[in-house]
């Protein structure tokens, strides 16, 4: 080989590790910044990142207690994804959050308990007392929608606004004589205050039908505008981690406790241990179940569910917000609602 073919070797060696380089850089990992807090309904997103189940993504997770506060960072673009209670979407639109609902994706079906204190008898007893719910979220309207039910409106009891596990110490400290925990948080309370007893839980008659009381997923709209690929990915993400948990739910289950620090019994007390419905927790929705209640897809819901029931629960919780003084007015749910990424997801699966 002459010198000048020994140059041009040494030209296409260089011009294809920066190729190789290029390439490296196209491919890199994006990252996207996702909260939630510390319960097992939304521990699959720890199932996506371990899992490494969507490679072009980087789950950055981050567990925040508040609700508030991830909506908070969703608006000053420091945060991308967060899994919470599905009631939010109302309030963002009156408030002009720049937040959307993606998906609704598992309805209670038994975590969610109404507790009375011991010496509480029933609703009529709680009026002039303070009642903890997580104020702004779903609990506030499980409990509103029980109280007239049996003859108390919500302004004869006072509302204090705590999380699950504060929710417990005011009632284990007689702050409280009424409140509404989901699981464990439920079964720690009774475990510990002989006399409490549970009056309303989320397994029963409308309670499921209606599929009130549940979980979503939301998006910011800087997110969905400027990066709707890795939107979309992130959706896919998080339904891979279902279907992973559902085929392997013992080590979904692990994954989960661990990431939460919960014991591996206080998982399963929520989502199962065999990746069925679980009946006293969660039902699970993998992606063409959640498709149907978002109206995208064709099909029907177990447990008295209808498919594009988004709608219907929408306009719940937006009225119960305006009872509540927490939206002025009453908004189309399209207007808070971002069905491109699970479309998207549907498609590519």
């Amino acid at each position: 080989m002459q010198l000048s073919d020994w140059s041009k070797a040494a030209k296409g060696c260089v011009l294809g590790a920066a190729l190789m380089c290029a390439a490296g850089v196209v491919q890199a990992k994006e990252q996207v910044n996702v909260s939630l807090f510390s319960w097992p309904g939304y521990g699959f997103w720890f199932i996506a990142k371990e899992k490494n189940l969507v490679p072009e993504l980087d789950l950055n997770i981050s567990i925040i207690e508040d609700p508030y506060e991830s909506f908070a960072l969703m608006s000053a673009g420091q945060l991308d994804i967060t899994s919470s209670t599905v009631e939010y979407g109302p309030i963002a639109v009156d408030k002009d959050v720049p937040v959307k609902l993606v998906t609704y994706t598992n309805p209670s079906y038994g975590t969610d308990k109404i507790i009375l204190a011991p010496g509480i008898d029933g609703a009529k007893d709680l009026i002039g007392k303070k009642i903890a719910v997580m104020e702004g979220g779903l609990t506030q309207i499980f409990m509103g929608i029980w109280l007239e039910q049996n003859g108390v409106a919500i302004d004869q009891v006072e509302f204090v606004n705590v999380i699950m596990d504060e929710a417990v110490g005011a009632m284990l400290g007689g702050s409280v004589s009424a409140v509404e925990l989901w699981e464990p948080f439920g079964s720690q309370l009774l475990a510990n205050m002989p006399g409490a007893r549970v009056v309303a839980h989320s397994s029963q008659g409308d309670w499921i039908s209606t599929a009130l009381l549940g979980d979503g997923m939301y998006m910011s709209s800087g997110f969905l505008s400027e990066r709707p690929e890795a939107a979309n990915l992130a959706m896919e993400a998080y339904f891979k981690a279902v279907d992973f948990w559902k085929a392997n739910p013992e080590e979904g289950n692990r994954i989960i406790a661990e990431a939460i620090q919960f014991d591996v019994s206080d998982v399963e007390m929520v989502i199962g241990s065999d990746g069925e419905i679980y009946k006293g927790g969660i039902m699970v929705f993998d992606l063409e179940q959640a498709s149907r209640f978002m109206g995208v897809a064709e099909g029907d819901l177990p447990l008295g569910m209808t498919n594009g029931q988004i709608v219907e629960h929408w306009d719940t919780t937006n009225a119960w917000w305006q009872k509540f003084g927490l939206a002025d007015g009453k908004h189309d749910w399209t207007t808070g609602v971002e069905l491109a990424p699970l479309k998207a997801a549907l498609e590519a699966k």
